[in-house]
C-alpha cells in the first residue's frame, strides 16, 4: 500500500465486525510502533494498557463516549463494538504536557492498524475515573484517551470541502459515513 493511500484508508471508524477479534500480540505491534516516533525532549512519557479481554473491552465501554456529530447515535450497537483498545497514559513523573506526543504516537498505532486490516478510533472523550477504577490506574498516570480497535465493518469517505462548508461528519441515508476535509489549495498558505 502507497503511503498517501495508508493515509487517506486510516479514518476514524466506530462501527466493527464483532466476529472478528483482535489478538492480543497485535495489539502489542501497534503499542512498539508507537514507542519509535518522536518525542518531545525524547522525554517518552507515554503508557499504554492494552485491553483485550472481552470482558474487559465490554466493560470500559460504557467509559467512552461515542456520539461526537452524531446526535443521534449513542455509539456502536452489540456485533459491531470494538474487539480491543488501547488506553493511552501519560506518567507525571516525566511532566505533564502530553499533547505532541500523544498525537504522534495515537496516529502512528492508527496507521499500523490500517496497514494490519484493521480500523479504529482515538476516543478523547472518556469518563477518566470510571476507567482509572476499572483498570486499576495508579494517580501517577494521567488518562489521556482510549483508542478503540477493531476488523472495521462500516465505510468511510473523504468529502472535499469549500471554504464555507461544515466541519461537521455525518452519516447518509445509506450509512456511509462522510467525513469533510479542507483541500490543499484552502490550507497551504503565503503572506508574501
Amino acid at each position: 500500500m502507497l503511503f498517501r493511500e495508508l493515509v487517506t484508508k486510516c479514518r476514524s471508524y466506530r462501527r466493527f465486525d464483532g466476529n472478528v477479534p483482535v489478538p492480543e500480540d497485535v495489539v502489542r505491534e501497534l503499542v512498539e510502533l508507537a514507542c519509535y516516533v518522536p518525542s518531545a525532549r525524547n522525554l517518552q512519557p507515554l503508557r499504554y494498557i492494552a485491553v483485550c479481554e472481552p470482558s474487559l473491552v465490554a466493560a470500559l465501554y460504557p467509559c467512552i463516549s461515542w456520539e461526537g456529530y452524531l446526535a443521534d447515535w449513542s455509539g456502536p450497537a452489540e456485533g459491531e463494538r470494538p474487539q480491543a483498545c488501547i488506553v493511552m497514559l501519560g506518567d507525571l513523573l516525566s511532566g505533564s504536557d502530553f499533547a505532541c506526543d500523544s498525537g504522534i504516537a495515537a496516529q502512528t498505532i492508527l496507521l499500523g492498524a490500517t496497514a494490519s486490516g484493521l480500523g479504529g478510533c482515538i476516543l478523547g472523550s472518556l469518563d477518566v475515573e470510571k476507567t482509572r477504577e476499572l483498570l486499576k490506574v495508579p494517580e501517577r498516570f494521567s488518562i489521556l484517551m482510549a483508542i478503540a480497535l477493531g476488523k472495521t465493518a462500516e465505510t468511510v469517505v473523504i468529502d472535499q470541502m469549500g471554504d464555507h462548508d461544515s466541519v461537521r461528519y455525518f452519516r447518509d441515508a445509506n450509512g456511509i459515513h462522510h467525513v469533510p476535509k479542507r483541500v490543499v489549495d484552502d490550507v497551504l498558505l503565503n503572506f508574501l
